[in-house]
């Protein structure tokens, strides 16, 4: 695009007149600990927050929070250079171990975002000449990374592990599938058990972002990938996040050793991005024992998903079929989910409006998530404010097109 402030601004004009123009709310303060965790305040009000991906409760949880002083104290307030150079430390060194044991992995990579994590794997493991599969919906990091592989990108059908594997039988040059564990913006999971086999058929590394799966799935929050009984040599880059049920930030990869020290001495986004800072490894460290041992915030999350839904359905909410924190609730147009949300926020609570080109055209919704903090009053009223903000749309258009 050449310079040219004209075309800026009717490109912005574009968006907004298609209900699209995104911009950004300033959360004033966070009302932290006891009944009111998961309340915010925005613009002067006081939200129920029920947009954050902080399914466990865990960011403003005071044993989290509390590591961060002599941490910092200790290491400084950031790392100061790359993991390579000067960053890596021993908070960080320790939470890489400790990211292996809670995956049942050999090893374990830190990064500094997720997006850095899915670009540093896809392209350390693809390139010029080959294939990357995905799915259809897969995480705009997956997608980026394939491009910027060089790889050819070719996109099945979401969920359709058949698709996937007439792709995979056909052809000889596809190095790496890859897929989100738990879709960010659908909340179902992947068909793991069957993508594995089809993936080791046919020598292609399977990669299973589980950013929103894990602290929240299987067995000890570890994640849709054991949920789903399978190991580093069925899934052998598993990559995770740790800013959502983990309540920090940063993102891992894990794996065997070798499959690790190979991304180690190739992801150019590990190689080249200064590393994290020493205290979130240290607060994450906090974190990661919490998610582990504290089942009962698990299991509060499944009660919540189970009311919210039994609840939507009474009262005519069709929402989209998911059994995690994420309940989308399909809209249709872009502007009509931008109202919705608006109203809900005039009646005190934060719901997501998703659009396109997030989400495929005709399908712009209002994301809900759920989390340990909300109280089970939370999700009635959420309830009733669904319905009142959807009220004057007509019914076929309260009902989620799935």
């Amino acid at each position: 695009m050449r310079r040219d402030p004209d075309a800026l601004a009717a490109d912005l004009a574009a968006l907004a007149a298609a209900g699209r123009l995104r911009s950004r709310r300033v959360v004033e303060r966070v009302r932290a600990g006891g009944t009111d965790a998961a309340r915010v305040v925005v613009d002067g009000r006081e939200l129920i927050d029920f947009c954050s991906n902080d399914y466990l409760g865990l960011a403003r949880h005071r044993d989290v929070i509390a590591a961060l002083a002599p941490a910092a104290a200790e290491f400084g307030a950031g790392s100061g250079a790359a993991h390579l150079v000067t960053g890596h430390s021993l908070p960080h060194h320790a939470l890489e171990e400790e990211l292996a044991a809670f995956t049942g992995r050999e090893r374990a990579l830190l990064f500094s975002t997720g997006y850095l994590a899915n670009l540093g794997a896809i392209t350390a493991f693809a390139g010029r000449g080959e294939v990357v599969l995905q799915d259809r919906l897969n995480h705009a990091s997956l997608i980026d990374g394939a491009r910027l592989s060089g790889a050819r990108l070719l996109r099945y059908g979401h969920g359709d592990a058949a698709a996937a594997g007439r792709v995979l039988a056909e052809r000889d040059d596809v190095a790496l599938l890859a897929t989100d564990g738990v879709f960010s913006m659908d909340g179902d999971v992947a068909p793991l058990p069957a993508l594995a086999p089809l993936a080791a058929r046919a020598r292609a590394w399977l990669l299973v972002d589980d950013a929103h799966g894990l602290g929240v799935l299987g067995a000890g929050g570890r994640g849709c990938v054991a949920a789903a009984g399978l190991d580093a040599d069925a899934v052998p880059l598993l990559v995770g996040t740790l800013g959502k049920a983990f309540g920090t930030f940063g993102a891992f990869v894990a794996g065997d050793a070798t499959t690790i020290e190979f991304l180690l001495q190739h992801a150019r986004t590990y190689i080249y991005s200064t590393a994290l800072p020493p205290a979130v490894a240290a607060a994450t460290r906090v974190a990661l024992r919490l998610a582990a041992a504290e089942e009962w915030r698990r299991e509060h999350l499944w009660q919540l998903i189970a009311r919210f839904r039994a609840a939507a359905a009474a009262a005519g909410l069709q929402l989209a079929v998911s059994a995690t924190p994420i309940q989308p609730l399909i809209v249709g147009g872009a502007a009509a989910a931008v109202r919705a949300s608006a109203a809900l926020r005039e009646a005190g609570f934060w719901v997501a409006a998703i659009r396109p080109p997030t989400v495929p055209e005709g399908t712009a919704r209002l994301r809900v998530t759920l989390s340990a903090l909300h109280r089970a009053a939370d999700v009635d009223a959420l309830v009733a404010a669904l319905v009142a903000a959807l009220a004057t749309r007509a019914p076929a258009a309260r009902m989620a097109k799935r």
